[in-house]
This record gives C-alpha cells, sequence and structure tokens, in this order.
C-alpha cells in the first residue's frame, strides 16, 4: 500500500492494484505524456478543429508554468497567482493542453482515450491532494478551499503574497519549463508531419 492509500480501507486483489494505479503520480504523468504523443504521432488535424485545439494546449501549458512557479510544497500554502482561482491549477492545465491535443489530433478515439483518463485519475488526485493539505495546514486550508473551487475557477478575487512566481520553482518542479517545450513540440509536429 501506497503513502497515498494508507488512509483508505484497505482492498485486496485486483481492485487493490487498480486503486493503487489510480493514486500513482507517476502513473498519471507518463500515461498523460503517452496521450500526447500517440496524438502526436497518429493525428490527423482538421483545421477548424486545429484552431481549437492549439490555444487550449498552448493555454494548459501556460496555467502549469504559471502554476508550477508558485508551489513551495508542503510548507506553504499556494494560495496566491493561479491558486487564487482554483485548488488544483496545475489539474486544470493537464486537462486544458490533453483536451487540446484530442481537439488538434482530431482523432474521435482520442476523445473516449481522454474521457476515461480523466474519469479514472482526476477524482483520486483532487481527493487525495485535498486530504493531504488539510492534513499539513488544517483550518487555513479548509478557509480557503470552502471558497476555492476545485478546477473550473467560479470568480476573481485578489489572494494571499506568500509566494512570488519563480523560474526556479517552477524548473525544480518536474522541470516544468522543460515538459512545456516537449508538449509545445509534439504540437508543431501534429502539424508538420
Amino acid at each position: 500500500m501506497s503513502h497515498r492509500t494508507q488512509h483508505l480501507p484497505e482492498l485486496t486483489g485486483l481492485r487493490h492494484v487498480l486503486r493503487e494505479i489510480r493514486y500513482k503520480e507517476s502513473a498519471r504523468q507518463i500515461l498523460g505524456f503517452v496521450f500526447a504523443f500517440a496524438v502526436t504521432i497518429v493525428g490527423k488535424p482538421v483545421l477548424p478543429l486545429a484552431y481549437i485545439g492549439v490555444p487550449l494546449v498552448v493555454l494548459g501549458v501556460a496555467i502549469r508554468l504559471w502554476s508550477s512557479g508558485h508551489i513551495m510544497k508542503n510548507s506553504v500554502l499556494a494560495t496566491n497567482g493561479p491558486y487564487t482561482f482554483v485548488r488544483h491549477p496545475l489539474y486544470t492545465g493537464n486537462i486544458l493542453l490533453l483536451l487540446g491535443f484530442a481537439i488538434a489530433g482530431s482523432q474521435l478515439w482520442a476523445y473516449v482515450v481522454l474521457a476515461i483518463f480523466l474519469y479514472v485519475f482526476y477524482p483520486t488526485a483532487i481527493s487525495y491532494e485535498d486530504h493531504k493539505l488539510e492534513e499539513l495546514f488544517g483550518d487555513e486550508w479548509r478557509a480557503w478551499s470552502q471558497q476555492t473551487p476545485a478546477l473550473v475557477p467560479r470568480k476573481i478575487r485578489s489572494g494571499s503574497s506568500k509566494s512570488q512566481w519563480s523560474f526556479q520553482t517552477s524548473m525544480s518542479r518536474n522541470a516544468e519549463p522543460v515538459i512545456a517545450a516537449i508538449l509545445l513540440g509534439c504540437l508543431i509536429i501534429i502539424f508538420v508531419k
């Protein structure tokens, strides 16, 4: 049992294995990359759809870069920058960029795979992160989370100034600028192949 599922009821057999995969952050990240690469290789862009998909990918990448530069992992609750709008802006960025790839690649199978991927991984990821942050930050997290939706912003409001965006922080958080460059490169490949 991983540290991410230790607070959950014990399961056995296939149910245990599937839950462990759902909660494994690296599985979500790797499969997200596999999805983007698969759409890059197999996608056949249709121009009107590409005009929708490309901006979504760019927006998703920008949100991820912006978000990763504000995280002070497990030491300070990030409530400013993109965390002013949603509790999980990295996930919002992921969803937008993967949806953008699906649309830009113009393949029906990509929508089905994306819907399954989002259903399997994101509810558990959000639940785990919320539980962890509540344990770490208690009342501060509870007050902030009551005003801040998980993925889709409701309103514009100002946040606290506990952290400022930092390229170094963004780079140390999974080498986010490198990931952004790779994903944008994939997007370019879709159109030049």
